[in-house]
């Protein structure tokens, strides 16, 4: 009966170790796999930024040109328009 149980006893205990192999085999993979997913993230997000500041020149030109049309259209008053009136009252 003791061998059984030693048999037992080993068999349990190199499923456990196997187990514990597969595992740390596993955890090494996943830990790969983040470091690339950060790097992959990482590079997206330089090239994001890169191409967010090419593009800053003309979005600030469309967005003058879209508020000087609503300014228009809402027939609000410019800096030039108050100049130009102050110069008149100041003859």
């Amino acid at each position: 009966m003791d061998t059984k149980l030693e048999q037992l006893f080993y068999c349990a205990f190199g499923s456990a170790l196997a187990l514990k192999d597969k595992l740390e085999n596993r955890n090494e993979e996943v830990k790969a796999w983040q470091e690339k997913a950060e790097q992959n993230g990482r590079e997206v997000f330089d090239e994001l930024v890169q191409r967010g500041e090419k593009e800053k020149g003309a979005f600030k030109e469309m967005l003058k040109e879209n508020l000087k049309e609503i300014i228009a259209e809402l027939d609000l008053a410019t800096k030039d328009d108050l100049e130009k009136l102050k110069k008149e009252l100041d003859r």
